[in-house]
């Protein structure tokens, strides 16, 4: 059975784009155009093996995202990976404390992509 990858971002060239090449590599995937979208989902019973997130997003940062998830039951040990343009050692770190499972920056080729997840999801 193919593992699901919950991508968050706000960019629908980057959903497309990852959602593409995470597909062509067996895994199902589900989309969130924002933070309270991925919330929303997760609430209501959703359970993907990995989140991948963007930090910078309007409403509710992929920071805040985190420590949301972070606190909910069930979800203290689903990997999440960012994938962001952000690569300030203070927002890794920031990101690290919240519970981010890795911090990926952009742009990243897919394969280097599929290689991070491979490593944090085993089975995949």
């Amino acid at each position: 059975m193919a593992m699901t990858i919950m991508i968050v971002d706000d960019s629908l060239t980057m959903l497309m784009s990852l959602k593409t090449g995470l597909t062509l590599s067996g895994f199902k995937v589900m989309e969130a155009n924002c933070g309270q979208a991925a919330l929303d989902k997760l609430k209501s019973g959703v359970k993907p093996d990995l989140i991948l997130t963007d930090i910078n997003m309007p409403g509710m940062t992929g920071l805040q995202l985190i420590e949301k998830i972070r606190a909910m039951a069930g979800f203290r040990f689903t990997p999440i990976l960012t994938l962001t343009t952000e690569s300030e050692t203070s927002k890794r770190t920031e990101g690290k404390r919240l519970g981010a499972t890795g911090w990926l920056v952009k742009p990243l080729a897919g394969n280097d992509l599929i290689k991070v997840i491979k490593q944090v999801l085993p089975g995949a």
